[in-house]
């Protein structure tokens, strides 16, 4: 069953479960979610969602973001934690078209991976401890969300082709993301014509930059974001099932997982 579960408003709302790790053990359904705002949540998108059983609300987004575009709703029927991961803004839509628009995207996800390690380190310990299902999200669930989906996989042990292909799900988001924008914006011109798009190339040059630099996704982990090891240890015994609730195929798809929402 696909891992995108259905809004009205909502684009690129997923479940992270399914995934299988590489002990044999797969990634819990109905635990782990990511998501666009949840700003945008009314009527029977907010009923759905709190069906979702959700008890704690990661937002990754800017202050200044949520002022214009509001938060969860009744924020505080949840834990709800503001961990602005980005601390250059710049506006996608602007990027000039002549750029190769993969490598400037990777070298804005380098960035975050700098500034924003201290927030970075605490969505984990948020994701680790919490007590029960959790979301993170961002504005349009693609980059932001997309560098702690790739982390948190990591972690878990997911496979490299499974993490790509995850972070490029986002792709079946971006007409609907560019319309979104496009009405929120109807005095612009979008200048790049590729707004939206979350192509695996992005993630595969963050990853050999980190590697680059680091070793390895987890020696970035350890060594500039100081993730301690039992927040590992903690995630995993969180996260991951040898019952595997779904078939767990992690073919990156979503199609065949057991997601068991409504």
């Amino acid at each position: 069953m696909d891992r995108h579960i259905a809004f009205e408003r909502l684009h690129n709302f997923r479940d992270l479960g399914g995934y299988r790790s590489a002990d044999g053990r797969t990634v819990r359904w109905g635990t782990v979610y990511r998501a666009d705002s949840l700003g945008k949540l009314a009527g029977d998108d907010w009923e759905r969602f709190l069906k979702l059983g959700i008890g704690t609300v990661v937002d990754l987004r800017y202050p200044w973001e949520i002022e214009a575009r509001g938060r969860v709703p009744e924020a505080e029927r949840f834990r709800y934690v503001n961990l602005s991961i980005e601390h250059r803004p710049y506006d996608q839509a602007e990027i000039d078209p002549d750029v190769d628009p993969w490598r400037y995207l990777a070298d804005r996800f380098a960035e975050v991976t700098e500034d924003g390690a201290e927030e970075i380190r605490q969505v984990l310990e948020e994701i680790a401890h919490a007590p029960g299902p959790v979301v993170f999200h961002c504005t349009s669930g693609k980059d932001r969300t997309g560098l702690v989906g790739v982390f948190l996989l990591t972690l878990l042990g997911v496979g490299r082709a499974d993490v790509l292909a995850d972070f490029a799900l986002t792709e079946r988001a971006t007409e609907r993301l560019a319309a979104d924008w496009r009405a929120a914006n109807p005095d612009r011109v979008m200048k790049w014509p590729s707004y939206g798009r979350a192509p695996a190339v992005i993630m595969e040059l963050v990853i050999a930059d980190l590697e680059a630099r680091y070793g390895s996704v987890h020696g970035y982990l350890a060594d500039r974001v100081g993730l301690p090891e039992r927040t590992v240890e903690r995630l995993r015994a969180r996260l991951l099932t040898d019952a595997g609730d779904g078939d767990g195929d992690g073919d990156g798809d979503g199609d065949g997982g057991g997601h068991r929402a409504t």
